[in-house]
């Protein structure tokens, strides 16, 4: 291994040597002694986002957009979302305008495959673009070593089908040749390496390097979908394998009766914490044995839109569209293939972007009245016809009137992370960040987060994390202490970040790196939100805040047996049947080894404020997400004012609002397990798109009651109470790690190795070590002599996939990034 370190190293040096007299005479200063160049970086999240002399925007938050309206529907998890977006794409008629970070084609978005063949994604677009639908895509362009997308695959497999049908790709990482990447594909292939290689060269490696000494080795992470230009669907969910779940999340799809039952086919059937996707383009192979290892559930929210608020959207999709366009395919071969979406050169792309990239800068400030014209007469001419009277869109003086004319019209604006390399911007737009701190500050009683990563800092000690969210939280909390307020903040997150391989392992180094930034954001290090809210002399900060992950189980039958019970995952749901009356047909002994269990991925980007206000997007809780230069993202704050909903917050009467406290209402029931089971061949109201009306939620049910007041000592201890018992139940039978139990490495390998191999790794090759141990995510049966009958009674008590967050996990190890290699420079702002 040391001797292909050394060859990449090499061959990079000589790159560096070819490329460093080019890229001096246009940033002379880049490769400055590190010492000699001062750290300008800006946060961008202070904590009153007072930046307006770097962010001319005039808006709420320093969005781009006004605060505009329309209709808004949530979709929690894929199986409801992916069947309303299937419905709206089957009526499609003039146009499909998508973003997103991986897409799939073969994705199904209906299930099983075996009945729904006319809702693959693929098959729709084609069948769209047959009926004359313009079809426009863009994906991100990702570094192959790094990631496994295959965004070239998209690009062919979806262009391929039908001339109607067009796809960008963006953006270009390497500057210096494709022979580059084929040199040195083997060296760069994940976080390990990149722990190992300098950060200079890593920067000549990985992309361009602008006039602000930034990489490009960010993303496109949005997840959007307009349709002819007035329904939108964004959020979370990126239309690509291992997304489509149901709200019971079953981790088993094994089906010995009938193969034609199976709901994940191929490498839709995914278990990130054991293998990473492989050669995507032949989706329907998987090297993960759906025999024996569980799939990782995924938890997720997207939504669904009409109104005014397209308007915003399709601005950022049309100035993102044009903007690729002018910087990689406005040439003669690109011109003949592609085209603007706007109206010519000067597109509207320039109303919003306030500057094009490159050459088109200095002129589309000198033009800036000239392109907002455009852009309004942009939009006026392609506005739906439920919406002709547009105003101005930089102004929306019309807002009122036009809401006005839309029943329970809600309150929506668009708010985004972009900048120049994302979006051809003359400045920097952070505007999610700004909203998630005004909303955290202004918050009366209650705050729910729910977030891939939970990733920011308390103060300016806590380099390299820039954003501020965490010092809002610990600002908020606080003043209500100091103020004898009632108020609480309820943060879920994932238990592990969704990569493959053992913790302890070499290969973990960029996992254990994430993880440590997180515990150092919450609990440790000295600057964290808990160390902070001590010292200000709380003496029991978790009744403010509180943090949680989710985790469920399941059973792998492989014998022919009734296929109700091919998967069990119902039992902990309302409704659900007795685990323990759950028939087994075949061999007792065999039973035992058919129960498994994983985290429950939690992939949702949502906050949402005193059962008020809602931001929904793509954007994570972390500096790649928040700071607006790295990571591009969009999001949308949604407050229902138009329908109230009369609640109890702290047992006093309180004016809620229909949409934020019906989608937090419904996802403490799903963790709570006080939903019954979902199917995924029955939808019900919510697997429909907006404009089949609002969402449905059984108000007042006995059920819902249950969760009306997050404040109330009757749901605290529900809600506590419930992760309690899940946490006890699952560290009992199946040993997962992350653990409290476990503080040390010492500790990791007593609780943890000794018992489990993992698929793939050297273990399982020895004969002798397979014996010993038992395949990652099943049952320690050295735990229960009573057998199967023993381990169903401690799973019969789990209700829902709530789980206490283990903020003790290796406390006592002093730096648990670094226990194989250093991390460098780069490497932590890849990670942050």
């Amino acid at each position: 291994m040391d001797k292909l370190f050394k060859k990449i190293e090499q061959k990079v040096e000589r790159l560096e040597q070819k490329v460093e007299h080019k890229l001096a005479e246009k940033i002379p200063d880049i490769f400055g002694k590190k010492e000699d160049r001062v750290d300008k970086k800006h946060s961008h999240t202070h904590l009153g986002y007072d930046c307006n002399s770097l962010h001319p925007g005039s808006n709420r938050y320093e969005s781009f957009a006004p605060e505009s309206s329309g209709l808004a529907k949530w979709h929690v998890d894929g199986a409801s979302y992916f069947w309303a977006l299937s419905e709206s794409l089957e009526e499609a008629r003039e146009s499909i305008y998508i973003m997103d970070w991986w897409l799939s084609p073969e994705l199904y978005l209906r299930r099983p495959p075996s009945q729904n063949g006319r809702y693959r994604l693929d098959t729709m677009l084609k069948a769209a673009a047959e009926r004359g639908v313009q079809v426009r895509v863009m994906v991100y362009k990702e570094v192959p070593q790094a990631l496994t997308l295959n965004s070239e695959h998209t690009k062919h497999a979806l262009e391929a089908l039908h001339p109607n049908i067009k796809v960008f790709r963006h953006p270009e990482h390497v500057i210096t040749g494709s022979s580059v990447v084929s040199e040195v594909t083997t060296g760069i292939h994940n976080a390990f390496t990149l722990a190992r290689m300098p950060a200079d060269r890593l920067k000549i490696l990985f992309g361009t390097i602008n006039d602000d000494d930034t990489v490009l080795f960010w993303a496109h992470h949005e997840k959007l979908c307009i349709i002819d230009r007035r329904i939108v669907f964004m959020g979370g969910l990126d239309a690509c394998f291992g997304r489509w779940d149901t709200t019971s999340h079953p981790i088993a799809d094994f089906h010995p009766n009938n193969p034609n039952d199976l709901i994940f086919p191929g490498q839709d059937y995914n278990n990130a914490r054991v293998y990473d996707f492989e050669g995507v383009d032949k989706w329907d192979h998987n090297k993960l044995d759906r025999s024996l290892i569980p799939r990782m559930g995924w938890s997720d929210i997207s939504i669904s839109m009409s109104g005014p608020i397209v308007d915003s959207l399709l601005a950022h999709f049309v100035s993102r569209w044009d903007f690729i366009y002018g910087q990689k395919y406005n040439t003669e071969d690109g011109r003949k293939k592609y085209a603007p979406i706007g109206n010519g050169s000067q597109t509207a792309a320039a109303a919003e972007t306030h500057g094009h990239h490159g050459n088109l800068l200095e002129e589309s400030r000198r033009k800036a009245a000239e392109a907002l014209g455009g852009l309004e007469h942009h939009l006026r001419k392609h506005a739906p016809a439920s919406f002709p009277n547009l105003p101005n869109f930089m102004g929306d003086s019309g807002l009122e009137e036009r809401r006005a004319n839309i029943r329970g019209a809600m309150d929506i604006q668009l708010i985004r992370s972009s900048c120049n390399w994302s979006h051809g911007l003359s400045h920097t737009e952070h505007s999610i960040a700004n909203a998630y701190i005004s909303i955290i500050n202004s918050a009366e009683h209650f705050i729910y987060i729910e977030n891939q990563f939970f990733i920011t800092a308390s103060d300016d000690k806590q380099r390299p994390v820039h954003n501020k969210i965490g010092a809002a939280l610990v600002s908020r909390i606080i003043r209500a202490y100091k103020n004898g307020e009632d108020f609480r903040v309820i943060v879920i997150m994932p238990a592990v970040p969704g990569f493959a391989g053992d913790l302890k392992a070499d290969g973990a180094l960029g996992t254990r790196g994430i993880m440590e930034f997180q515990y150092n954001s919450i609990c440790r290090g000295g600057n964290s939100i808990l160390e902070k809210l001590a010292q200000a002399g709380i003496t029991r900060p978790d009744k403010y805040i509180s943090f949680y992950n989710l985790r469920n189980y399941d059973r792998i039958r492989k014998q022919p047996g009734n296929p109700r019970f091919d998967s069990v995952s119902a039992a902990s749901m309302t409704g659900g049947p007795d685990l323990n009356a759950i028939p087994w047909e075949g061999n007792p002994a065999e039973e035992l080894d058919s129960f498994v269990s994983e985290q429950l991925y939690i992939h949702t980007k949502v906050l949402i404020a005193d059962d008020r206000r809602v931001i929904c997007g793509s954007a994570n809780l972390n500096d790649r997400s928040q700071l607006g230069d790295h990571d591009s993202e969009i999001a949308v704050v949604i407050e229902d004012s138009a329908n109230p909903v009369n609640i109890q917050v702290a047992g006093r009467s309180y004016t809620a609002n229909r949409f934020a406290a019906s989608l937090r209402r419904y996802l403490f029931r799903k963790h709570l397990g006080l939903l019954p089971d979902q199917r995924h061949d029955l939808p019900d109201g919510n697997f429909h798109p907006i404009n089949r009306g609002l969402n449905e939620y059984d108000w007042d049910s006995p059920a819902d009651r249950l969760v009306v007041d997050p404040l109330s000592p009757e749901f605290d201890k529900l809600w506590r109470g419930t992760a309690k018992t899940n946490t006890e139940v699952f560290s009992k039978v199946f040993h997962n790690v992350p653990n409290d139990a476990v503080r040390t490495w010492k500790a990791y390998e007593d609780f943890f190795t000794k018992y489990f191999y993992f698929p793939g790794s050297e273990e399982e090759k020895d004969i002798t070590i397979k014996a010993k141990k038992v395949l990652y995510g099943h049952v320690v049966k050295s735990e229960f002599p009573g057998g199967a009958p023993e381990v169903k009674k401690w799973l019969g008590r789990v209700r829902g996939s709530l789980v206490e967050m283990p903020l003790c996990f290796l406390a006592d190890v002093k730096d648990i990034a670094k226990e194989g290699l250093a991390l460098n420079d780069l490497t932590d702002e890849l990670y942050t």
